[in-house]
Protein backbone atom coordinates (compact mmCIF):
# COMPACT_ATOMS: atom_id res chain seq x y z
CA UNK A 1 0.00 0.00 0.00
CA UNK A 2 3.02 2.67 0.84
CA UNK A 3 4.65 1.71 -2.19
CA UNK A 4 1.09 2.39 -4.46
CA UNK A 5 1.21 5.86 -2.22
CA UNK A 6 4.52 6.45 -2.98
CA UNK A 7 4.44 5.76 -6.86
CA UNK A 8 0.88 7.82 -7.47
CA UNK A 9 2.95 10.88 -5.36
CA UNK A 10 5.92 10.66 -7.73
CA UNK A 11 3.53 10.43 -11.00
CA UNK A 12 0.95 13.17 -9.62
CA UNK A 13 4.62 15.35 -8.83
CA UNK A 14 6.20 14.23 -12.54
CA UNK A 15 2.71 15.36 -14.14
CA UNK A 16 2.48 18.73 -12.20
CA UNK A 17 6.22 19.73 -13.48
CA UNK A 18 5.23 18.93 -17.62
CA UNK A 19 2.72 21.16 -16.61
CA UNK A 20 4.46 23.87 -15.19
CA UNK A 21 7.43 23.56 -17.20
CA UNK A 22 5.56 23.76 -20.47
CA UNK A 23 3.26 26.66 -19.39
CA UNK A 24 6.37 28.58 -17.85
CA UNK A 25 8.45 28.22 -20.91
CA UNK A 26 5.61 28.78 -23.06
CA UNK A 27 4.95 32.00 -21.67
CA UNK A 28 8.98 33.11 -21.95
CA UNK A 29 8.99 32.38 -25.51
CA UNK A 30 5.61 34.30 -26.43
CA UNK A 31 7.01 37.56 -24.46
CA UNK A 32 10.31 37.24 -26.28
CA UNK A 33 9.40 36.77 -30.06
CA UNK A 34 8.73 39.80 -32.34
CA UNK A 35 6.50 39.53 -35.78
CA UNK A 36 8.62 39.47 -38.67
CA UNK A 37 7.71 39.71 -42.39
CA UNK A 38 8.74 41.10 -45.86
CA UNK A 39 7.82 43.85 -48.26
CA UNK A 40 6.26 42.77 -51.23
CA UNK A 41 9.26 41.27 -53.42
CA UNK A 42 9.65 40.48 -56.45
CA UNK A 43 11.33 37.12 -57.18
CA UNK A 44 11.96 34.54 -59.57
CA UNK A 45 11.19 30.95 -58.74
CA UNK A 46 10.85 27.17 -59.58
CA UNK A 47 8.85 24.74 -57.65
CA UNK A 48 9.93 20.98 -57.38
CA UNK A 49 7.31 18.15 -56.73
CA UNK A 50 9.60 15.27 -56.94
CA UNK A 51 12.77 14.77 -54.66
CA UNK A 52 14.71 13.16 -57.14
CA UNK A 53 14.67 16.59 -59.33
CA UNK A 54 14.90 18.79 -56.49
CA UNK A 55 18.04 16.99 -55.10
CA UNK A 56 19.46 16.38 -58.73
CA UNK A 57 18.97 20.27 -59.03
CA UNK A 58 20.23 21.42 -55.16
CA UNK A 59 23.64 19.25 -55.04
CA UNK A 60 24.29 20.74 -58.72
CA UNK A 61 23.92 24.21 -57.30
CA UNK A 62 25.83 23.06 -54.17
CA UNK A 63 28.79 22.01 -56.41
CA UNK A 64 28.92 24.86 -58.64
CA UNK A 65 29.39 27.16 -55.30
CA UNK A 66 32.05 29.51 -55.08
CA UNK A 67 32.10 31.88 -52.27
CA UNK A 68 29.29 30.25 -49.12
CA UNK A 69 26.81 27.95 -48.48
CA UNK A 70 24.44 28.32 -45.67
CA UNK A 71 22.06 25.68 -44.68
CA UNK A 72 19.60 24.74 -42.28
CA UNK A 73 17.51 21.89 -42.53
CA UNK A 74 15.03 20.12 -40.09
CA UNK A 75 15.80 16.71 -40.32
CA UNK A 76 19.09 15.23 -41.64
CA UNK A 77 19.05 11.50 -41.70
CA UNK A 78 22.61 8.74 -41.76
CA UNK A 79 22.09 6.97 -44.67
CA UNK A 80 23.50 6.53 -48.10
CA UNK A 81 21.74 9.81 -49.30
CA UNK A 82 22.50 11.73 -46.28
CA UNK A 83 26.48 10.85 -46.58
CA UNK A 84 26.59 12.33 -50.25
CA UNK A 85 25.20 15.57 -49.02
CA UNK A 86 27.16 15.80 -45.98
CA UNK A 87 30.45 14.71 -48.34
CA UNK A 88 29.54 17.63 -50.72
CA UNK A 89 29.72 20.22 -47.84
CA UNK A 90 33.03 19.00 -46.85
CA UNK A 91 34.42 18.71 -50.53
CA UNK A 92 33.29 22.11 -51.00
CA UNK A 93 34.82 23.55 -47.51
CA UNK A 94 38.06 21.90 -48.80
CA UNK A 95 37.84 24.02 -51.89
CA UNK A 96 37.72 27.03 -49.81
CA UNK A 97 34.22 27.89 -50.15
CA UNK A 98 32.80 28.97 -46.46
CA UNK A 99 29.96 26.36 -45.45
CA UNK A 100 27.37 26.74 -42.37
CA UNK A 101 25.38 24.36 -41.32
CA UNK A 102 22.27 24.46 -38.96
CA UNK A 103 20.21 21.38 -38.00
CA UNK A 104 17.39 20.69 -35.51
CA UNK A 105 19.07 19.25 -32.71
CA UNK A 106 15.84 16.67 -32.31
CA UNK A 107 14.85 16.34 -35.66
CA UNK A 108 18.19 15.55 -36.84
CA UNK A 109 19.83 13.43 -34.16
CA UNK A 110 20.71 10.30 -36.28
CA UNK A 111 23.94 13.35 -37.08
CA UNK A 112 26.37 11.89 -34.62
CA UNK A 113 29.43 13.10 -32.79
CA UNK A 114 31.70 11.32 -35.36
CA UNK A 115 29.96 12.59 -38.84
CA UNK A 116 30.43 15.87 -36.71
CA UNK A 117 34.10 15.78 -36.10
CA UNK A 118 34.45 15.05 -39.93
CA UNK A 119 32.35 18.44 -40.74
CA UNK A 120 34.72 20.44 -38.96
CA UNK A 121 38.05 18.71 -39.75
CA UNK A 122 37.22 19.50 -43.21
CA UNK A 123 36.15 23.12 -42.49
CA UNK A 124 32.39 23.01 -42.15
CA UNK A 125 31.18 25.33 -39.49
CA UNK A 126 28.23 23.63 -37.84
CA UNK A 127 25.98 23.92 -35.05
CA UNK A 128 22.84 22.48 -33.78
CA UNK A 129 19.52 24.60 -33.43
CA UNK A 130 17.27 24.60 -30.23
CA UNK A 131 18.78 21.91 -27.97
CA UNK A 132 17.23 21.07 -25.06
CA UNK A 133 17.91 23.27 -22.32
CA UNK A 134 17.49 24.33 -18.65
CA UNK A 135 15.09 25.67 -16.98
CA UNK A 136 12.37 24.72 -19.41
CA UNK A 137 13.82 20.89 -20.56
CA UNK A 138 9.88 19.39 -21.77
CA UNK A 139 8.89 22.62 -23.14
CA UNK A 140 12.51 23.30 -25.22
CA UNK A 141 12.20 19.40 -26.49
CA UNK A 142 9.05 20.63 -28.45
CA UNK A 143 10.20 24.11 -30.00
CA UNK A 144 12.17 22.56 -32.85
CA UNK A 145 13.39 24.38 -36.03
CA UNK A 146 11.28 23.12 -38.73
CA UNK A 147 12.55 25.39 -41.08
CA UNK A 148 14.56 24.18 -44.42
CA UNK A 149 16.08 27.10 -46.12
CA UNK A 150 19.49 26.72 -48.29
CA UNK A 151 21.16 30.20 -49.98
CA UNK A 152 23.72 29.31 -52.16
CA UNK A 153 26.49 32.60 -52.70
CA UNK A 154 24.31 34.83 -51.92
CA UNK A 155 22.17 34.24 -55.03
CA UNK A 156 19.92 31.18 -54.87
CA UNK A 157 17.76 29.90 -52.28
CA UNK A 158 15.58 27.16 -51.62
CA UNK A 159 13.00 26.86 -49.28
CA UNK A 160 9.66 24.17 -48.61
CA UNK A 161 9.07 20.95 -47.04
CA UNK A 162 12.09 18.64 -48.24
CA UNK A 163 14.81 17.12 -45.65
CA UNK A 164 17.43 15.20 -46.50
CA UNK A 165 16.90 11.13 -46.09
CA UNK A 166 16.33 8.04 -48.38
CA UNK A 167 12.62 8.83 -48.17
CA UNK A 168 12.65 12.15 -49.97
CA UNK A 169 14.03 10.26 -52.98
CA UNK A 170 11.35 7.39 -53.24
CA UNK A 171 13.61 4.80 -51.17
CA UNK A 172 11.65 4.16 -48.40
CA UNK A 173 9.14 1.34 -49.67
CA UNK A 174 6.75 1.69 -46.38
CA UNK A 175 5.91 4.93 -47.97
CA UNK A 176 6.07 4.88 -51.14
CA UNK A 177 7.02 7.87 -53.89
CA UNK A 178 7.16 11.18 -51.50
CA UNK A 179 5.13 14.21 -52.65
CA UNK A 180 6.58 17.58 -51.88
CA UNK A 181 6.21 21.06 -52.72
CA UNK A 182 10.12 22.87 -52.81
CA UNK A 183 10.78 26.28 -53.77
CA UNK A 184 13.94 27.52 -55.73
CA UNK A 185 14.47 30.92 -55.08
CA UNK A 186 16.27 33.57 -57.43
CA UNK A 187 16.63 37.60 -57.63
CA UNK A 188 16.04 39.78 -54.45
CA UNK A 189 13.89 37.59 -53.13
CA UNK A 190 16.97 35.31 -51.77
CA UNK A 191 18.69 38.22 -50.06
CA UNK A 192 15.79 38.14 -47.01
CA UNK A 193 16.44 34.31 -47.13
CA UNK A 194 19.96 34.94 -46.23
CA UNK A 195 18.82 37.19 -42.90
CA UNK A 196 16.59 34.95 -41.95
CA UNK A 197 19.57 32.18 -42.27
CA UNK A 198 21.74 34.13 -40.37
CA UNK A 199 19.55 35.45 -37.22
CA UNK A 200 18.98 31.98 -36.54
CA UNK A 201 22.45 31.12 -36.82
CA UNK A 202 23.40 33.79 -34.45
CA UNK A 203 20.60 32.43 -31.56
CA UNK A 204 22.61 29.21 -31.95
CA UNK A 205 26.25 30.43 -31.87
CA UNK A 206 26.01 34.17 -30.73
CA UNK A 207 27.84 34.97 -33.60
CA UNK A 208 26.15 38.23 -35.52
CA UNK A 209 27.08 37.87 -39.24
CA UNK A 210 24.28 40.33 -40.28
CA UNK A 211 26.66 43.11 -41.58
CA UNK A 212 28.35 40.86 -44.04
CA UNK A 213 28.51 42.63 -47.09
CA UNK A 214 29.59 39.50 -49.52
CA UNK A 215 26.65 37.75 -47.93
CA UNK A 216 23.77 40.28 -49.58
CA UNK A 217 25.17 40.80 -53.44
CA UNK A 218 22.82 43.91 -54.80
CA UNK A 219 20.08 41.68 -57.04
CA UNK A 220 17.57 42.41 -59.22
CA UNK A 221 14.29 42.12 -59.24
CA UNK A 222 12.70 39.51 -60.39
CA UNK A 223 9.02 38.78 -62.20
CA UNK A 224 7.07 36.97 -59.50
CA UNK A 225 5.59 39.59 -55.99
CA UNK A 226 5.66 37.18 -52.85
CA UNK A 227 6.87 37.92 -49.49
CA UNK A 228 8.21 35.72 -46.67
CA UNK A 229 6.93 35.42 -43.37
CA UNK A 230 9.15 33.35 -40.57
CA UNK A 231 6.53 32.52 -37.49
CA UNK A 232 6.99 30.66 -34.19
CA UNK A 233 5.03 30.93 -30.65
CA UNK A 234 1.42 31.71 -31.70
CA UNK A 235 2.10 33.76 -34.80
CA UNK A 236 0.92 31.59 -37.42
CA UNK A 237 -2.25 30.88 -36.46
CA UNK A 238 -2.83 34.53 -36.85
CA UNK A 239 -1.15 34.54 -40.37
CA UNK A 240 -3.76 31.19 -41.62
CA UNK A 241 -6.76 33.18 -40.25
CA UNK A 242 -6.14 36.08 -42.15
CA UNK A 243 -5.89 34.30 -45.58
CA UNK A 244 -8.51 32.27 -44.56
CA UNK A 245 -10.73 35.69 -43.94
CA UNK A 246 -9.73 36.65 -47.88
CA UNK A 247 -11.14 33.87 -49.43
CA UNK A 248 -14.51 34.23 -51.16
CA UNK A 249 -14.93 31.89 -53.81
CA UNK A 250 -12.25 29.15 -52.60
CA UNK A 251 -9.91 27.52 -50.42
CA UNK A 252 -7.18 24.57 -51.05
CA UNK A 253 -4.79 23.00 -48.11
CA UNK A 254 -2.41 20.57 -48.64
CA UNK A 255 -0.97 19.05 -45.94
CA UNK A 256 0.10 15.77 -44.21
CA UNK A 257 -1.55 16.34 -41.10
CA UNK A 258 -4.63 18.42 -40.57
CA UNK A 259 -4.91 19.33 -36.87
CA UNK A 260 -6.36 22.72 -37.04
CA UNK A 261 -6.40 25.29 -33.65
CA UNK A 262 -9.72 26.29 -32.61
CA UNK A 263 -10.00 29.38 -33.61
CA UNK A 264 -8.64 28.39 -37.89
CA UNK A 265 -11.56 25.58 -37.64
CA UNK A 266 -13.95 28.16 -36.56
CA UNK A 267 -12.78 30.21 -39.54
CA UNK A 268 -13.07 27.74 -42.05
CA UNK A 269 -16.37 26.35 -41.00
CA UNK A 270 -17.41 30.34 -41.61
CA UNK A 271 -15.99 30.00 -45.03
CA UNK A 272 -17.63 27.12 -45.81
CA UNK A 273 -20.72 28.52 -44.74
CA UNK A 274 -20.68 31.83 -46.69
CA UNK A 275 -20.17 29.62 -49.90
CA UNK A 276 -16.10 29.17 -50.14
CA UNK A 277 -15.32 25.95 -51.49
CA UNK A 278 -13.08 24.17 -49.33
CA UNK A 279 -10.77 21.53 -50.30
CA UNK A 280 -8.22 19.64 -48.46
CA UNK A 281 -5.52 17.06 -49.25
CA UNK A 282 -4.37 14.96 -46.82
CA UNK A 283 -2.24 11.51 -47.44
CA UNK A 284 -3.95 8.01 -47.37
CA UNK A 285 -0.73 6.45 -45.55
CA UNK A 286 0.66 8.25 -42.22
CA UNK A 287 4.27 8.74 -41.21
CA UNK A 288 3.51 9.16 -37.78
CA UNK A 289 1.60 7.52 -34.79
CA UNK A 290 -1.78 9.34 -34.40
CA UNK A 291 -1.57 12.14 -36.97
CA UNK A 292 -4.35 10.49 -39.23
CA UNK A 293 -6.89 9.68 -36.80
CA UNK A 294 -6.37 13.43 -34.92
CA UNK A 295 -7.90 14.57 -38.01
CA UNK A 296 -10.79 12.76 -38.69
CA UNK A 297 -12.36 15.20 -35.73
CA UNK A 298 -12.16 18.09 -37.55
CA UNK A 299 -12.43 16.23 -41.47
CA UNK A 300 -15.84 14.76 -40.44
CA UNK A 301 -17.60 17.69 -39.64
CA UNK A 302 -16.33 19.91 -42.25
CA UNK A 303 -17.61 16.89 -44.65
CA UNK A 304 -20.82 17.12 -43.39
CA UNK A 305 -21.10 21.08 -44.07
CA UNK A 306 -19.63 20.35 -47.48
CA UNK A 307 -16.05 20.33 -47.87
CA UNK A 308 -13.82 18.49 -49.97
CA UNK A 309 -11.74 16.28 -48.55
CA UNK A 310 -8.75 14.00 -50.76
CA UNK A 311 -6.31 11.32 -49.55
CA UNK A 312 -3.54 11.11 -51.64
CA UNK A 313 -2.60 7.70 -52.88
CA UNK A 314 0.46 7.62 -55.08
CA UNK A 315 2.69 7.53 -52.03
CA UNK A 316 3.19 9.73 -48.95
CA UNK A 317 1.69 13.48 -49.50
CA UNK A 318 4.09 16.37 -47.28
CA UNK A 319 3.17 18.91 -49.44
CA UNK A 320 2.27 22.39 -47.35
CA UNK A 321 0.45 25.11 -49.22
CA UNK A 322 -2.63 27.06 -49.09
CA UNK A 323 -4.48 28.49 -52.31
CA UNK A 324 -6.79 31.51 -51.59
CA UNK A 325 -8.90 32.50 -54.98
CA UNK A 326 -6.92 33.49 -57.12
CA UNK A 327 -5.22 36.20 -55.00
CA UNK A 328 -2.55 34.54 -52.83
CA UNK A 329 -0.78 30.86 -52.39
CA UNK A 330 1.54 29.94 -49.62
CA UNK A 331 4.00 27.50 -49.62
CA UNK A 332 6.35 26.74 -46.69
CA UNK A 333 7.71 24.69 -44.20
CA UNK A 334 4.73 24.85 -41.99
CA UNK A 335 1.92 22.08 -41.46
CA UNK A 336 -1.75 22.75 -40.84
CA UNK A 337 -1.45 21.11 -37.12
CA UNK A 338 -0.76 22.84 -33.68
CA UNK A 339 2.88 22.02 -33.90
CA UNK A 340 3.89 24.32 -36.22
CA UNK A 341 0.98 26.83 -35.53
CA UNK A 342 2.23 27.17 -31.71
CA UNK A 343 5.42 25.15 -31.39
CA UNK A 344 8.03 25.23 -34.29
CA UNK A 345 9.87 27.94 -36.17
CA UNK A 346 8.29 28.32 -39.87
CA UNK A 347 8.70 29.96 -42.76
CA UNK A 348 6.34 30.42 -45.20
CA UNK A 349 6.30 32.18 -48.86
CA UNK A 350 2.98 33.87 -49.65
CA UNK A 351 2.87 34.30 -53.60
CA UNK A 352 1.12 37.31 -55.24
CA UNK A 353 1.51 35.85 -59.03
CA UNK A 354 -1.41 34.80 -61.18
CA UNK A 355 0.49 32.75 -62.90
CA UNK A 356 2.52 31.23 -60.29
CA UNK A 357 -0.39 30.53 -58.33
CA UNK A 358 -1.77 28.93 -61.50
CA UNK A 359 1.15 26.80 -61.89
CA UNK A 360 0.63 25.54 -57.90
CA UNK A 361 -3.50 25.23 -59.14
CA UNK A 362 -1.85 23.22 -61.77
CA UNK A 363 -0.06 20.82 -59.16
CA UNK A 364 -2.81 20.91 -57.25
CA UNK A 365 -5.49 18.98 -59.56
CA UNK A 366 -2.84 16.55 -60.04
CA UNK A 367 -2.73 15.62 -56.62
CA UNK A 368 -6.65 15.57 -56.46
CA UNK A 369 -6.60 13.13 -59.37
CA UNK A 370 -4.25 10.88 -57.93
CA UNK A 371 -6.41 11.02 -54.59
CA UNK A 372 -9.84 9.20 -53.59
CA UNK A 373 -12.43 11.35 -52.08
CA UNK A 374 -12.81 10.63 -48.34
CA UNK A 375 -16.30 10.70 -47.46
CA UNK A 376 -18.50 10.88 -44.55
CA UNK A 377 -19.87 7.83 -44.99
CA UNK A 378 -16.63 6.12 -44.45
CA UNK A 379 -15.48 7.97 -40.85
CA UNK A 380 -19.14 7.43 -39.53
CA UNK A 381 -18.52 3.49 -40.11
CA UNK A 382 -18.20 1.64 -37.12
CA UNK A 383 -14.17 1.23 -36.47
CA UNK A 384 -13.54 0.20 -32.54
CA UNK A 385 -9.49 1.15 -33.21
CA UNK A 386 -10.15 3.76 -35.18
CA UNK A 387 -12.30 5.08 -32.38
CA UNK A 388 -9.88 4.44 -29.48
CA UNK A 389 -7.21 6.42 -31.70
CA UNK A 390 -9.47 9.31 -32.14
CA UNK A 391 -9.53 9.37 -28.49
CA UNK A 392 -6.37 9.53 -27.73
CA UNK A 393 -5.21 11.73 -30.70
CA UNK A 394 -7.91 14.05 -29.08
CA UNK A 395 -5.65 14.35 -25.86
CA UNK A 396 -2.01 14.42 -27.24
CA UNK A 397 -2.95 16.77 -30.63
CA UNK A 398 -1.02 19.90 -29.47
CA UNK A 399 2.05 17.88 -29.46
CA UNK A 400 1.54 15.66 -32.92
Amino acid sequence: MNFLVIFFGIVLLFIIWLILDFCLGRQKHHSSVRKMETPILHGDFDIFTHGKELFHDYFSVLREAERHIHVLFYIVKDDVFSQEFLSILKEKARTGVEVRLLLDRLGSWKVKGAAIKELRAAGVEFAFSNPVKLPYLFYSMQVRNHRKISIIDGRIGYLGGFNIGKEYIDEDPSLGPWRDYHLKIGSESVNFLQSEFLMDWERCTGVDLQGVAKYFPKLPKGDVRQQFIPTEANQLECMFISLIQLAEKSITIGTPYFIPSRKIFAELQKAVQRGVCLTIIVPSVSDHILVKEASFRYLRTLLREGALVYQYNKGFYHAKTIVIDDKVADIGTANFDKRSLFLNQEINCYIYDPNFIDRIKDILDKDIHDSTRLTLEQLNKPNLARSMKEAVAGVVSYFL
